[in-house]
Order: structure tokens, then sequence, then C-alpha cells
């Protein structure tokens, strides 16, 4: 029991389970290979930003997607900044923070950033 007779809040477990992406190699099989076997769902976040982090709250806490329906990839845009640059290269898009992507058979199908990110609109876009 916490202070005052209130119960400590149990810590709540994401709905969602990131992929963390960390090198070329991994981005290239994304694109090319895994991309047309489900929709890869690009989520690039700025550590350092607070509406990135209201952007992926929202994300955590709205997710509904099933693990078959999409593969949700995490990229630390801090630590990561030339992977976001290759994606824009190779999906012929405009670089920007926060921003997911989605990716069916290669290509960029959707593309949304800042407060338009919305879990609702990702799952309709897959």
């Amino acid at each position: 029991m916490g202070l005052f007779g209130f119960k400590n809040r149990e810590e709540k477990v994401p709905k969602i389970k990131w992929f963390p992406l960390k090198d070329e190699e991994t981005l290239t099989r994304l694109i090319r290979k895994e991309s047309f076997d489900k929709p890869i769902v690009f989520f690039k976040h700025s550590t350092r930003c607070s509406i990135s982090a209201m952007a992926l709250h929202r994300i955590e806490s709205q997710w509904d997607i099933s693990e078959e329906a999409a593969l949700p990839v995490y990229l630390d845009l801090i630590a990561y900044r030339h992977l976001s640059n290759l994606i824009a290269a190779d999906l012929s898009v405009i670089h920007e923070s926060p921003q997911v992507l989605i990716v069916k058979d290669g290509k960029c199908v959707y593309s949304v950033t800042h407060n338009e990110i919305d879990p609702r609109d990702i799952k309709r876009n897959l």
C-alpha cells in the first residue's frame, strides 16, 4: 500500500513490441525483403523532443495492431540519424521527426508527422 492508502501503480507494459533499428543491413532487409511479407511501420523518434515523446506515448497507449498485421520498427534519431537519412533517400520521403512511415512491397505508402500521428490512421493504412 502506498502513501495515503493508495495502491502503488503497476508498471504499464507497452502494447507494442518494438523492433529496434540500429544498422544499415537490417534497414535494407526490412525494406527490400520483409516489407513484401507484411507492412513495416517505422517510427522515427527524437529522444530530445517533447512532441516526439507525446507521439510515442500516443502510439504506445493506443496501439492495437497484431504482430501478424505489421512490424513496428523504432528508430532513435539521436543515436542513428544516418539511418533516417538512408530511409529518406531510399523511400523518397522528407526526413521529419517524429515521423511514421508505412512501407509495403519496398515502397512508402503512408507518411505522417508530429501531431498527425494517430494509431487508428496507421491501422487503416496497413
